[in-house]
């Protein structure tokens, strides 16, 4: 529903080669379909209904928000890598942390509110493979990471200097979930940090890739 794939497809809302596509070019994957995937031809769909479709792919994709920023973006890139301390788990633009999910496309696809809720009340999704994890196994030693594949008998998980580490399950004593993100966001920024760092999650999700390119030579 939100555009960002699963088992059969692939992110189409997040991918920058997906947003780089003309409206005219995504209406005809809308109506010729792509061979050899699983996306199938809507020839019977009316013209109306496709041009709705990609319309919709806009929004999902961020095109279409126009909403001003609500705070410096300058600054808020400032907070993402300084006094936040949000580099050390994300990344943007090639630059930052590898254990928690890569920001770089993050702020086109989110709204303003939707972006400080997940700064300001983390912990609030059921999917453990975005939290962190910490495992203790029966000798006693304790690994602390986050979990990249999981099934019934078995589990990954790369701890924070990036090393994998494979589990049995039946070797794992205890198994508990924790917040990838610190929990005291919203006491410990300030409203214009807030603020701040919301735009640069948006501004930068917006820029083009010679832009993001630029930017990371200038660091």
């Amino acid at each position: 529903m939100d555009g960002r794939g699963g088992e059969r497809g692939p992110n189409i809302a997040q991918n920058r080669e997906a947003q780089r596509l003309s409206d005219p070019e995504l209406t005809r994957i809308v109506q010729e379909g792509v061979p050899g995937t699983g996306m199938p031809a809507f020839h019977s769909l009316p013209s109306s209904n496709v041009k709705a479709v990609v319309a919709y792919l806009r929004t999902l994709q961020g095109t279409n928000k126009t909403s001003a920023l609500p705070g410096n973006a300058v600054r808020g890139k400032a907070v993402f890598y300084g006094d936040a301390g949000c580099s050390a788990c994300h990344m943007v633009a090639g630059h930052g942390g590898f254990i928690a999910s890569d920001l770089s496309g993050y702020g086109g696809t989110h709204s303003v509110q939707e972006i400080r809720n997940a700064i300001t009340q983390p912990g609030q999704t059921p999917d453990h493979q975005a939290q962190s994890a910490v495992v203790v196994v029966r000798t006693g030693q304790q690994y602390t990471g986050r979990i990249r594949n999981e099934d019934n008998f078995s589990l990954q998980l790369q701890s924070l200097d990036g090393t994998f580490h494979f589990f049995l399950k039946s070797d794992i004593e205890r198994l508990e979930y924790n917040s990838l993100m610190p929990v005291d966001y919203a006491s410990r920024l300030s409203a214009r940090d807030l603020d701040d760092l919301v735009s640069y999650l948006i501004s930068s999700a917006k820029k083009s890739e010679p832009e993001l390119a630029k930017d990371k030579d200038e660091e």
